[in-house]
């Protein structure tokens, strides 16, 4: 069975964008891009793949799955199929959108991760946003925080507005670098 991996960047107070959506506030310079780039390349945006010459082989992740708003900041520069060396899924409860053919839209994004994770392939990506991540909770096997040195105070929550249901994970990685990210891997005890 194919596992669904929430991999995303937070602050320390667990904020994964801004008020308004925006993530600009975490750094894309520093030693643990290079960790990034190296273990995580199909995470990376078609577009960024050719400007750093990489050919991502989608080993690690071959679908992606993400929210509307996720998504539509690529829509907001042109890019209509910003993963295109990935399976993309977009949970959206909108209707009649107009999407480029690359994209899937799914209305019930539990019910299409299922049967994702029954289908041959490589691992599905969790690209967030924070509620579809709270809806997506009990099928989220591991979990890879990018944890920014960064307080918000408020914003997008990893987990949108949860309430309060404890779901245990395990640390399986820890590993600090000297911009101050961590990368925080743990995965769901059984």
């Amino acid at each position: 069975m194919r596992e669904l991996t929430y991999y995303v960047a937070t602050s320390l107070d667990g904020c994964i964008a801004a008020p308004d959506g925006s993530f600009d506030v975490f750094p894309v310079e520093g030693d643990h891009m290079a960790a990034i780039v190296h273990d995580y390349p199909d995470t990376l945006p078609s577009h960024v793949q050719r400007a750093l010459g990489l050919e991502a082989d989608g080993s690690r992740f071959d679908t992606v799955v993400m929210g509307w708003r996720t998504y539509t900041p690529a829509l907001d520069v042109g890019i209509t199929s910003p993963y295109a060396h990935l399976r993309q899924v977009v949970a959206t409860r909108r209707s009649g959108l107009d999407v480029d053919p690359g994209i899937e839209l799914t209305a019930d994004p539990v019910a299409t991760v299922r049967v994702l994770k029954q289908e041959d392939g490589a691992g599905i990506w969790l690209a967030g946003g924070g509620e579809l991540a709270a809806s997506l909770i009990d099928e989220i096997d591991r979990l890879v925080l990018k944890v920014n040195p960064l307080v918000l105070g408020s914003g997008v929550r990893l987990f949108g507005d949860a309430g309060y249901d404890p779901h245990v994970f395990e640390t399986v990685q820890v590993r600090p670098f000297d911009s101050g990210v961590t990368i925080l891997e743990l995965v769901r005890r059984r």
